[in-house]
């Protein structure tokens, strides 16, 4: 634990030279929570390799269907229509991206609704490390009741104006990170970087009638997405994965973290390939698969816990290709091939 934050929060003399050269601090408004659910507004501050704030820029997004929970972030239909599509900003977003740490509160999700949005424009974003602020207030142990935004803000004397709204959201967050950063800095705390993989494959699914969205917060209108209810796997599992041998039909296989195909679409090729996808980690688990085994998510930890194996999303999508058959155990699985 640091000593002193106050103090430790203005900038040190020396500063580590693993710490990135430069930051993005992002927030972005959705129509909802979900994986369907489109941005609606972006704001990027820009900050140097210190913390200090470079530029700042911010855009509405037209998501072509309903705007969600219009009294939560106030955009309605009417002020979207006219805003450009994601595509059409695609560019100049990239431009405030590139080269730089991502930085968010709940940073996975910002990074999620950004990967997606760029997949959906058959483009890549620009993004190879994140930096969640939450993560990063635990690393510090600041003596915060929550995570909340407001809470961390309060704690460094930002004031929010308009709460939900990106630009003020990311403006607060800028300004809560800069003295987090030289606190960091100052007690030699690594920074709780993750690896972001773009997506390069994306499957649409239909857009939701208006006035029905997946669920914002507590929200829920209703469902307008297919079930992703799954069938039963009809093989016995075999047993965990061994090393060096091939997968086989009726595995146990479990995902965590990003992945550069489309997770959903990765989950669909194992069940094809006659695996069981497991939405947990216990004692029976066959596999984990995971680009970042040191990120210390609860699949990750339980995985170590238990002894399972684990396989980063390269090595998993080679092992799809020849999946031992359940039936005749000296043929491969022709439907894991793609």
């Amino acid at each position: 634990m640091l000593e002193d934050l106050t103090t430790a929060a203005s900038s040190p003399t020396s500063w580590p030279a693993a710490y990135p050269q430069g930051y993005a601090v992002v927030d972005v408004e959705t129509t909802g929570l979900a994986r369907d659910d489109r941005i609606i507004s972006a704001a990027v501050y820009r900050l140097d390799a210190r913390g200090e704030v470079e530029d700042h820029w911010y855009t509405l997004v037209n998501p072509e269907r309903d705007p969600g929970p219009v009294w939560i972030h106030g955009l309605t239909s009417d002020t979207l229509n006219s805003a450009p599509l994601f595509q059409d900003i695609a560019e100049e977003f990239s431009a405030r991206l590139a080269d730089r740490v991502l930085v968010a509160h709940n940073a996975v999700f910002d990074w999620q609704m950004i990967a997606r949005e760029y997949a959906r424009a058959k483009r890549e974003a620009p993004v190879r490390h994140r930096l969640c602020t939450i993560a990063l207030s635990k690393a510090l142990d600041l003596p915060l009741p929550n995570y909340k935004l407001e809470t961390l803000a309060a704690h460094f004397g930002v004031v929010q104006r308009r709460a939900h709204h990106a630009l003020d959201d990311a403006r607060v967050l800028a300004e809560a990170f800069r003295p987090s950063l030289r606190a960091a800095a100052a007690g030699g705390v690594r920074l709780p970087l993750h690896e972001c993989r773009p997506l390069t494959e994306w499957a649409e699914r239909p857009a939701p009638r208006i006035g029905q969205q997946a669920g914002y917060g507590g929200y829920r209108a209703g469902s307008w997405r297919p079930s992703r209810k799954r069938p039963a796997c009809p093989y016995p599992n075999p047993g965990r994965y061994e090393e060096g041998k091939r997968l086989k039909q009726g595995m146990r296989v479990a995902f965590s973290g990003d992945t550069s195909v489309e997770r959903e679409l990765l989950e669909d090729r194992a069940i094809e390939a006659g695996l069981h996808v497991a939405t947990s980690i216990s004692r029976v688990t066959s596999l984990l698969v995971t680009n970042d085994p040191d990120s210390g998510t609860s699949k990750v930890v339980k995985a170590r816990q238990f002894g399972t194996p684990i396989v980063d999303e390269a090595a998993f999508g080679q092992l799809l290709g020849d999946v031992e058959l359940a039936e005749d155990k000296g043929a491969p699985a022709s439907r894991g091939r793609r």
